[in-house]
């Protein structure tokens, strides 16, 4: 699976095209349709999945659910306020344990409440042995969690990110966020009772 990132709109979100077998998925729809679809540059589109509800997500998501025809995927949390912000109907209300698919390749959803209630990630489990690919969106940074706003919801996130990521994936697993570059489990475990006894 090939993956190609850009940064789009005034908060440099990443946004998201993975290519197998001639297929595309694109994850969030954030800002730039123009730039967007000079990304996708003719590989069909299947699915565009989008992470959580934050306006900076969604901003070319109509746009680009037009100009793709794709099947629109997001969080079933989170998918009322997508669809009230963006005229948009999601086709695919996901959760945890649910599959998406990419050409011949299959991708996890992970459900991790917090950031917004409806927050996914997607995890791509390579058949080789390869490292997982784990896109979060805004749920895990390099340096810690994504922005919560109260101390039930900081706990929910890190109890998530605890149970359905760190104590699931190997140190080699690369994460591929919403902004800022990429980085590793293995690079951000150390840190886990540090985010806890700072409570962001």
């Amino acid at each position: 699976m090939d993956i190609v990132s850009v940064l789009v709109g005034p908060m440099a979100n990443n946004s998201y095209l993975l290519t197998d077998a001639g297929e595309g998925l694109l994850i969030d729809a954030a800002a730039e349709p123009d730039t967007l679809t000079a990304l996708v540059d003719g590989t069909p589109v299947r699915t565009l999945v989008t992470t959580h509800r934050h306006h900076d997500h969604i901003e070319a998501l109509a746009a680009m659910a037009a100009t793709t025809g794709a099947r629109l995927v997001a969080g079933a949390p989170d998918a009322d306020a997508i669809e009230a912000a963006t005229g948009v109907t999601i086709d695919e209300r996901v959760w945890d344990g649910d599959t998406l698919r990419v050409g011949e390749a299959s991708m996890e959803v992970i459900g991790l409440v917090g950031h917004t209630p409806g927050s996914i990630a997607l995890a791509y489990i390579p058949d080789d042995d390869g490292p997982v690919q784990l896109f979060t969106g805004d749920s895990l940074f390099p340096g810690g969690p994504g922005k919560t706003t109260s101390p039930a919801d900081f706990t929910s996130l890190m109890d998530d990110l605890e149970a359905k990521v760190f104590a699931r994936f190997d140190d080699d697993t690369v994460v591929w966020p919403g902004h800022g570059a990429p980085t590793t489990l293995g690079a951000e475990r150390g840190h886990l009772d540090e985010w806890r006894a700072r409570g962001w």
